[in-house]
């Protein structure tokens, strides 16, 4: 099966989906101030392990069922506005040319499907959010993990990756799989 892999936040749209929603919600209610000494921990242990999974756990344990629920709508409409002017196009290309269009992203399932769902990408494949604590983790499919994802969602079906899309190089054994790396700068959307 021939497919092409893009990675959505810094390769599709500018800024950081998850960062930008912790952003968006962390004033928004009283709560979140009992929250800044949590905040702080994660902080020495995103300089620590950069792709550690506690830390982004206890950064967004402020998060409610009900903040997403009331939040997500809001800055997902945002959000839209950071994409990259030529995504749906090459979304539609890759498409054109007989290839299977899949999303992969550390972004959360609360936030990428509905973030994507115009692309029109074949699949979506996120990180997944403990729906009853939503700054928990199921599955967190960043870096090496986009791999081990890819592997699971394809069953043992041997993937020809024609091509990749990153911005990070956290992507790198995401990109090694495809025969075309592309890399995108995401501060302009342009290639590297």
């Amino acid at each position: 099966m021939k497919v092409v892999l893009f990675d959505f936040d810094g390769t599709l749209s500018s800024g950081d989906a998850n960062r930008g929603f912790y952003r968006y919600t962390f004033w928004k209610t009283p709560r979140q101030i009992l929250f800044l000494p949590w905040v702080l921990v994660g902080g020495v242990g995103r300089l620590l392990n950069p792709g550690g999974v506690w830390w982004r756990q206890v950064m967004r344990r402020y998060l409610t069922p009900g903040m997403v629920k009331k939040y997500a709508p809001g800055f997902i409409k945002q959000h839209k506005m950071n994409r990259f002017g030529w995504a749906k196009e090459r979304v539609t290309e890759e498409k054109r040319l007989g290839n299977v269009a899949i999303c992969i992203s550390a972004g959360v399932d609360y936030l990428i499907p509905e973030l994507v769902k115009d692309l029109g990408f074949d699949v979506v494949i996120c990180s997944e959010a403990d729906k009853a604590r939503p700054w928990g983790y199921k599955r967190l499919c960043w870096g090496r993990r986009k791999v081990d994802v890819l592997g699971e969602w394809s069953q043992g079906v041997k993937l020809d990756v024609v091509r990749a899309y990153s911005d990070s190089k956290s992507d790198l054994p995401m990109m090694k799989l495809a025969k075309e790396q592309v890399w995108i700068n995401p501060k302009t959307g342009c290639r590297k």
